[in-house]
């Protein structure tokens, strides 16, 4: 007699800040919904007692908001399972098979630290270019290895992520995917973009954040000066600076951006763990060497 395979084991994470009581509940509906996996799911509350929580998922609350890759480290402590998945609160996923699908690709290669899925906008089905973890993202309909991840909807590879010290709490919000990816792929791991697997998200502006231009500023300071070596760090910035004078607009904007720029260089950025020279040449095999 035959004995039918076990399910993957993911243990998903989701934070709230108990402000989207609409989309939170439908989010939770589609997760709980995927078959053809064992689920482990946590609702972190981000300064908050999470609430519209369904039965039996389990609950932190955070006296204080901690920021969204903290949040997320403090969930993945609380779940178990092979795999991690991380999964925005607005999102939603449109079919029941998602995460086996997911799961499936990384059982198949356990060189893979991590699978992201398609993001669409529910109603104009339209995939933002920042939604695509490449370059040449125009179209976002092809497949492939990938060097960086959308950090909203993302399955990882549960020893890829410990390996690689979980997210940079210290990010508090914005490029702490690219530093986990960065630091899975310094330890062997690769990653994978799957357009065949869609997930939904509202297409918003995350320039609607208070803190964005600074944090964004701030933070890819310290990205480059934490990961990269020494050589390239110059000519990471001077791109980045590049693109950035091309698509800040106004004063105010140019404003938090040139104090987020000089709050990366003087103040601390914590641990200094430059990858590899064989990183830098795998990532630029892959088609996005660490400048960009």
């Amino acid at each position: 007699m035959s004995t039918q395979a076990p399910h993957p084991t993911i243990g998903a994470v989701v934070l709230t800040m108990n402000d989207r009581p609409e989309d939170f509940p439908h989010a939770m509906s589609t997760l709980l919904s995927q078959q053809g996996v064992d689920l482990d799911v946590v609702v972190v509350g981000n300064g908050c007692e999470p609430q519209q929580v369904p039965d039996g998922v389990h609950t932190v609350a955070l006296p204080e908001n901690l920021g969204i890759p903290e949040g997320r480290n403090v969930g993945a402590a609380h779940v178990k399972g092979d795999y991690l998945f991380f999964f925005d609160n607005d999102a939603a996923l449109p079919r029941t098979d998602v995460l086996a699908r997911l799961a499936a690709v990384l059982d198949r290669d356990p060189h893979l630290g991590y699978v992201q899925p398609r993001i669409a906008d529910p109603d104009t089905g339209i995939t933002v270019r920042r939604w695509v973890p490449r370059l040449r993202a125009g179209d976002a309909t092809r497949p492939g290895t990938v060097t960086v991840m959308a950090e909203g909807v993302v399955l990882v590879r549960r020893s890829a992520f410990d390996a690689a010290g979980g997210w940079n709490g210290a990010f508090f919000l914005y490029h702490e995917g690219v530093e986990l990816s960065w630091k899975m792929w310094d330890r062997g791991y690769t990653g994978s973009y799957l357009p065949d697997v869609i997930v939904n998200h509202p297409a918003t502006n995350p320039a609607r954040h208070a803190l964005f231009y600074r944090l964004n500023a701030r933070n890819r300071v310290w990205l480059a000066r934490r990961n990269l070596p020494r050589p390239l760090i110059p000519l990471n910035l001077a791109v980045w600076t590049l693109l950035t004078l091309r698509r800040v607009r106004g004063r105010d904007a140019a404003h938090a951006t040139i104090a987020g720029f000089t709050e990366g260089w003087r103040s601390s950025y914590g641990a200094r763990t430059p990858m590899t020279w064989r990183t830098v040449f795998r990532l630029a095999r892959a088609g996005r060497p660490p400048i960009f």
